[in-house]
């Protein structure tokens, strides 16, 4: 498709790395993927961020553990993340390293920034703190004592002179930019529960720490006894991607883009990033969309458990796709979803294996010995109809980034064209059997292009498989 000459830009959260890539990370990188493909086929030009968060106290702890330095610790950890762009075949740009020369710089100047705005002040302070989270957890936050996403973890008391973003005084500013734009937050859930956060009142934040006590950050420029905090030096990031600040014009051509977060994430990317962009003089995100948690049987995953789940193991047992299709077709976007075993293997029988394969495999072996390229266009009214609808539709649900609405229409295509097959008897017509596997043939191409940001992978073989029908082997074995 031609160049629009629009440009787009999508950025994921950067995964903190004290710990294996887990399946939470994969739902948001993979849904980051599917957005970034769709606007690439719609001949945008996609600018696609990920990276890894690698300072602060979590990962100076795990790194002693390890017996490693910090640097050799986030090496080790960094590359495991970056294997997953083969092995959920992502399509990104940009693979950022908060320890990156280029972020460090970028991280520095917008603190510059800020400080010559006023907005940054040191004061003592005594604070709850979840190294977990790497926040100050308030007493509203906690529940029983401790903060309700790390529960088994003890809070640490916090008390020293940092520096302090004056987060407060942007009160309003966030108010006026939330009434402004309507669909800034997405699902509404969420958004809501920012705006309601916000009507509360902010406090200014604790943008640094000590060095002798946390050695492993960005140096506060003109101050080396003092590192900055983890959060403000990693949100930094999503302009540092884009050469910020000394590459200005890239930088005007993409920013601002879509964000996607996890609901852990809501705060700091929705409130905290955007006032800091306020602060530094820059334009705030296009849009944030927020996804929720991967439960494992009703049960918050946790190696304490051992119910964590490994996304490089399902690919090696089940496949690639087999995975981006659960994780976009079984969790509701924005919200909770639970993963296991049986889901996972129902989801792929019915629809991978006996729905959309079995249909592959029945139409190019009906149709072995045709020419697949001839069949260029459906020439059912019906079927081109019902085709053309779900293609429309499939594009509005994802501008809302309603992946499994989308999938599910596509599956609908799918018993289309069984109910099609069952209806036409091909095996039986005579002087229009061709004409009933072209249009087959033509269908699944159309379900191939479809299905092309979704399942990559799936939907090349599939093209490869309709160019010369033939009895073959199937897209997906039925465990």
């Amino acid at each position: 498709m031609a160049a629009t000459g629009k440009n787009f830009y999508i950025t994921t959260t950067l995964p903190y790395i004290n710990a294996e890539p887990h399946l939470g990370f994969a739902l948001e990188i993979v849904q980051a993927d599917v957005i970034a493909r769709y606007h690439r086929q719609q001949g945008e030009t996609v600018f696609f961020n990920t990276g890894t968060d690698e300072h602060g106290l979590k990962i100076y702890r795990k790194a002693a553990e390890n017996e490693l330095t910090p640097q050799e610790f986030c090496d080790r950890y960094s590359k495991k993340f970056k294997d997953l762009k083969e092995a959920l075949t992502l399509s990104y740009d940009n693979f950022i390293r908060t320890t990156d020369v280029t972020h460090i710089k970028a991280a520095q100047a917008f603190w510059q920034r800020c400080q010559e705005r006023g907005d940054i002040y040191k004061k003592n302070y005594k604070i709850k703190y979840c190294v977990g989270c790497e926040m100050e957890k308030k007493e509203s936050e906690l529940v029983k004592g401790r903060c309700p996403i790390h529960p088994n973890q003890r809070l640490e008391i916090i008390e020293e002179e940092n520096y302090f973003f004056r987060y407060a005084q942007y009160q309003e500013r966030l108010k006026e930019l939330y009434n402004q734009r309507p669909d800034f937050v997405l699902p509404a859930s969420r958004f809501n529960e920012i705006k309601e956060f916000t009507s509360q009142g902010l406090a200014d934040f604790s943008i640094s720490r000590l060095r002798e006590k946390m050695p492993w950050g960005i140096p506060v420029p003109g101050d080396d006894s003092q590192t900055i905090y983890v959060w403000f030096d990693a949100l930094v990031n999503y302009i540092a991607a884009l050469g910020w600040p000394d590459n200005q014009e890239r930088f005007n051509s993409f920013w601002p883009g879509l964000q996607v977060a996890g609901k852990d994430n809501l705060r700091q990317q929705s409130s905290m990033w955007q006032a800091m962009l306020m602060s530094a003089g820059l334009a705030p995100s296009q849009q944030i969309f927020i996804h929720g948690f991967i439960t494992a049987n009703g049960q918050k995953m946790s190696k304490s458990l051992g119910n964590v789940v490994n996304p490089f193991d399902l690919v090696e047992t089940y496949s690639t796709d087999a995975l981006r299709y659960f994780l976009l077709r079984e969790i509701t976007p924005g919200e909770d979803g639970d993963f296991t075993r049986d889901k996972f293997e129902k989801r792929y029988n019915d629809d991978l294996a006996s729905g959309l394969g079995n249909l592959l495999a029945r139409v190019t072996t009906l149709a072995a010995g045709q020419q697949g390229d001839k069949a260029v266009a459906i020439k059912d009214d019906y079927l081109r109809e019902q085709v053309d609808r779900v293609t429309k539709e499939s594009q509005t649900l994802l501008a809302s980034f309603r992946f499994n609405e989308s999938l599910a229409l596509i599956w609908r295509l799918i018993s289309l064209a069984d109910k099609y097959i069952e209806e036409k008897k091909p095996w039986q017509a005579e002087e229009d059997r061709e004409a009933i596997l072209n249009n087959c043939l033509a269908l699944l191409k159309e379900v191939a292009h479809l299905l092309q940001i979704f399942l990559p992978t799936t939907a090349e073989q599939m093209k490869k498989q309709l160019v010369q029908p033939k009895k073959g082997e199937p897209l997906f074995p039925r465990i």
